[in-house]
């Protein structure tokens, strides 16, 4: 396989992983003490770190190293939660900033689960801005 390929692949994986657990290119290289140009074309896909910098990446991520250096099935990450109408409410939800954190919910809650907690933390957040009723 051409070198421009794997590139690719680690370069889709590593800001996969990176999205996943909220980490910026700043992240990496004060957290791991990588170099910022190297980082920097790494996830642009124009490099490939050397094995050692997998391994560091790999053990930061708790990943294993073919999770960031081998093609991954798309399939998989389509269908991430297992029910139809709670990917959809997922997505309703994905879409709107606030509601982000429900993403550390099991991908198996039921659809009228998650929309219970979506509710729950557009509640959460009226009440923050002041725009609910008490009492009432």
């Amino acid at each position: 396989m051409p070198e421009e390929i794997y590139k690719k692949i680690f370069s889709k994986n590593l800001n996969h992983y990176m999205e996943l657990n909220g980490k910026t290119q700043s992240d990496l290289i004060n957290d791991l003490g990588f170099n910022k140009s190297a980082v920097s074309t790494w996830c642009n896909g124009s490099r490939l770190p050397r094995m050692d910098k997998v391994e560091t990446l790999a053990r930061y991520f708790k990943i294993n190293r073919s999770d960031l250096i081998e093609e991954k099935s798309t399939a998989q990450d389509e269908h991430y939660y297992l029910n139809e109408e709670t990917r959809e409410i997922a997505q309703e939800a994905f879409e709107n900033p606030e509601l982000r954190t429900l993403f550390k919910v099991a991908r198996d809650i039921p659809p009228e689960r998650l929309r219970a907690h979506i509710e729950f933390m557009k509640t959460l957040k009226e009440q923050e801005r002041g725009n609910y009723d008490e009492g009432c």
